[in-house]
C-alpha cells in the first residue's frame, strides 16, 4: 500500500495542475470551523496557504500573504465566515511571501512567533478548542513554527513542507530540514497542510509529506556526491540528476540554490 501511495504521488507530481490566478483566492473547509485559505504566490507558480481556526474565543490565523492587499482579502474573507474577531496570529514563516501583509491583521491580535516563550510548544485553549503551536526544528526559514489541532488531527506545517514543489533551501540548513520533517511526521495527524501547493485529501497529503522527506534526502545525497567528486556549484547545476524530482514545480529555480546550500553545509559555512 505504501508503495502504491508513493507511486501515486510521483505520478501526480508530473501532472500537477498549473496555477490559474483567476481561481484564487480560495477557501476550503477541512473540518468544523477549520479552513485553509489559499492565494497565489508572487512567483505565480503555486499557492501560499493559511490556516484559519474559528473558536468561541476568536479566530486564530496561521501565516499571512505576500502583501497587505492580498492579506486584507483573507481578513475580509474571514469576516464572511464568522463574526468572531481575529485574536491570534501565528507567524509560522517570517518570509515575505507569508508575512509581507501582516499589517492587515488587527492590531489587537496576539502575535506568536519564533522563539516560543515556553520552549518548543505553546498550548492555547481558545473557548474549548485546543491549539498547539510547535517548534520541531529549523526547516526552510530557520525559525519555522507549526500549528497542530489535536482533537481534529490537523497539522499546518507552513514552510516546513511544500506539496510537489522542489525544496527551496535558500535559508535552510539541509540536514536539519530533513530531521525537522522526520520530526513532524511523528505527529498524529490525519490532515497535513503545506505552506505552498494545492491541498488535497488527507491520505494524499500524508503520502506527499513522506515523499517530500525523500526528496530532501535525495537532493542532499546527489549534491553531496557531486561535492565529493570535486564538481563546482556551477557545473553541478548542469550535471545533477534529480530523478523524479526534476519534474517538480520550480526545480529549475531552486535546484542550484540547493546545491550551494549543501556545499556550504559540507564546508562548515552554515550555522
Amino acid at each position: 500500500m505504501k508503495t502504491l501511495l508513493a507511486l501515486a504521488v510521483l505520478l501526480q507530481a508530473a501532472t500537477a495542475p498549473a496555477l490559474n490566478p483567476a481561481d484564487f483566492p480560495r477557501v476550503r473547509k477541512i473540518a468544523d470551523n477549520v479552513y485553509v485559505w489559499s492565494d497565489g504566490h508572487p512567483a505565480g507558480l503555486y499557492t501560499t496557504n493559511n490556516l484559519i481556526v474559528i473558536t468561541t474565543a476568536g479566530v486564530l490565523v496561521a501565516d499571512g500573504q505576500k502583501d497587505q492587499e492580498t492579506t486584507t482579502k483573507m481578513v475580509d474573507g474571514i469576516a464572511k465566515l464568522t463574526r468572531q474577531p481575529i485574536t491570534v496570529v501565528v507567524v509560522a514563516s517570517e518570509h515575505g511571501d507569508h508575512a509581507g501583509g501582516n499589517a492587515a491583521f488587527p492590531s489587537t491580535a496576539t502575535v506568536i512567533k519564533s522563539p516560543l516563550p515556553e520552549g518548543k510548544q505553546k498550548t492555547l485553549n481558545m473557548g474549548g478548542t485546543q491549539v498547539h503551536v510547535l517548534d520541531y526544528g529549523r526547516a526552510h526559514t530557520g525559525t519555522d513554527l507549526e500549528v497542530y489541532l489535536p482533537s481534529e488531527k490537523i497539522l499546518f506545517l507552513s514552510e516546513v513542507y511544500s506539496h510537489h514543489i522542489f525544496p527551496n533551501m535558500r535559508a535552510a540548513v539541509p540536514s536539519e530540514w530533513i530531521q525537522t520533517v522526520k520530526n513532524v511526521r511523528q505527529i498524529d495527524a490525519d490532515m497535513i497542510i503545506p505552506g505552498h501547493g494545492f491541498v488535497e485529501d488527507g491520505p494524499a497529503m500524508k503520502a506527499s509529506l513522506a515523499e517530500f522527506e525523500k526528496s530532501l534526502r535525495y537532493i542532499v545525497a546527489e549534491a553531496t556526491r557531486l561535492h565529493k567528486a570535486g564538481v563546482t556549484v556551477d557545473a553541478a547545476a548542469t550535471q545533477a540528476n534529480w530523478g523524479p524530482y526534476a519534474a517538480w514545480t520550480a526545480s529549475d529555480r531552486n535546484s542550484r540554490v540547493a546545491i550551494q546550500r549543501v556545499y556550504d553545509e559540507l564546508e562548515g559555512r552554515l550555522k
